[in-house]
């Protein structure tokens, strides 16, 4: 069983080795890092095209391939009878790729005794919490981790094969594709099976969302109350970019208690379904203690699941600037936050390097009510002033312009200028 389920594996790894691959934000790194020793571990939602990415990046090297998403081999108490099939299959190479490692009880003592014994291991992992913890505590200096999402804006022009420069972005009809990519993207997301079989959201990730709360929390957590999580995630897609509390959380949706809320929001951020943000504060206290905002992964996640009539493309273009934001490699609640000034005004996204405020961003879709471009204009001074931040930004659909307040300078720009840049 073991053996016939590893060659399955293996057709399936050449068949992908076949397919067109779309070099990813992140490849250079992995690059850089496969010819490194210590264990290569790439972390990201299912289906964002990790298994894909790892396999091209072994591509040179004649690699043992294990798949643990695959319930044969979950059945299997004696792991070494797995290793020892690969290897007769594969020659026995020294480089391992082990894909949804996750799934595999004590994961870990498995990789380290591998890596001790000279093998090149690259593992994958759907879980960021989990296997963040266990890298740390049994792998600790001898891992080298590495994040993919879906596909950012840039990876999906590459993929339809449209690469616009300046000069053409100054013709009508390059920008008005462009902008139709855009807002296809914007509704649609960046997971990879989506974009390239130009699936329907509806009908390729809600099933997925179900199967994923499923088998990635409730079953994994042996929650006793499934309708609770599913409700949650149902609640926060339909209510992506509000501020939220946990005590509200709780009462909205009967759920026990805060602290039970706090647990399942854990799990959904664990399982790569959203992620939570917190307000900025220089204070530590404050920033706990305040309310949160909640982002999808991917664009789809929300019209797959949203129910609202119509879609709310300010909401969609706020979420698609934060996804982007993460691709970039800002890490939320550490170098991205939103805020509030004193006055109550909200300011989307705070980007902090190190100590310093490097840049406070608006969002808004329609630019053309001028009590908007005001309102959006006078957060910005006055946060502004209070974070001591020199860079204002408003991130526009298609406008771009310079405005001068006092001698301070407000940049509109338009979301697929920032985009490609």
């Amino acid at each position: 069983m073991i053996k016939n389920t590893l060659l399955e594996q293996k057709n399936r790894k050449n068949v992908l080795l076949n397919e067109i691959y779309i070099p990813r934000y992140q490849t250079l790194q992995l690059e850089k890092m496969m010819n490194n020793s210590l264990i290569k571990v790439i972390l990201g939602p299912r289906r964002a095209g990790k298994s894909f990415f790892a396999i091209h990046a072994f591509k040179p090297k004649e690699t043992a391939y294990i798949n643990f998403d695959d319930e044969n081999l979950l059945k299997v108490d004696d792991y070494n009878e797995i290793i020892k099939n690969a290897l007769s299959i594969y020659d026995n190479t020294k480089y391992l790729l082990l894909d949804e490692v996750q799934n595999l009880p004590n994961w870990e003592l498995l990789v380290n005794r591998l890596h001790r014994e000279g093998y090149n291991l690259l593992v994958t992992g759907s879980n960021s919490k989990l296997l963040s913890k266990e890298l740390a505590t049994h792998l600790t200096g001898r891992h080298l981790p590495l994040e993919l999402l879906p596909f950012s804006f840039k990876e999906f022009l590459r993929y339809k094969n449209f690469t616009p420069d300046t000069d053409q972005l100054l013709t009508t009809q390059t920008k008005a594709q462009l902008l139709s990519y855009l807002d296809f993207f914007m509704k649609n997301g960046g997971f990879p099976e989506l974009v390239i079989h130009e699936l329907k959201p509806e009908t390729y990730l809600t099933p997925f969302i179900d199967a994923l709360l499923f088998k990635d929390v409730v079953k994994r957590y042996k929650l006793r109350k499934p309708n609770h999580i599913y409700n949650l995630e149902t609640y926060l897609i339909n209510n992506v970019t509000k501020e939220f509390t946990f005590e509200r959380l709780s009462n909205n949706l009967e759920i026990n208690s805060w602290a039970t809320v706090t647990k399942y929001l854990a799990h959904l951020e664990e399982a790569y379904l959203l992620v939570i943000l917190s307000r900025y504060s220089h204070k530590t206290a404050e920033r706990l203690k305040s309310p949160k905002k909640a982002y999808m992964i991917d664009n789809g996640l929300i019209t797959a699941k949203a129910v609202q009539l119509s879609q709310d493309n300010g909401k969609l273009m706020e979420n698609l600037v934060f996804t982007e934001l993460l691709k970039q490699g800002l890490r939320p609640n550490i170098e991205l936050f939103y805020y509030k000034t004193r006055n109550d005004k909200e300011i989307d996204f705070v980007i902090k390097k190190g100590a310093t405020i490097n840049e406070l961003v608006q969002v808004t879709y329609d630019t053309s009510n001028p009590e908007v471009n005001e309102r959006e204009i006078k957060a910005l001074l006055e946060a502004g002033a209070e974070l001591h931040a020199k860079k204002l930004t408003v991130l526009t659909w298609d406008e771009k312009k310079q405005v001068n307040k006092n001698g301070t300078i407000i940049n509109f720009v338009p979301l697929w200028e920032r985009l490609i840049e």
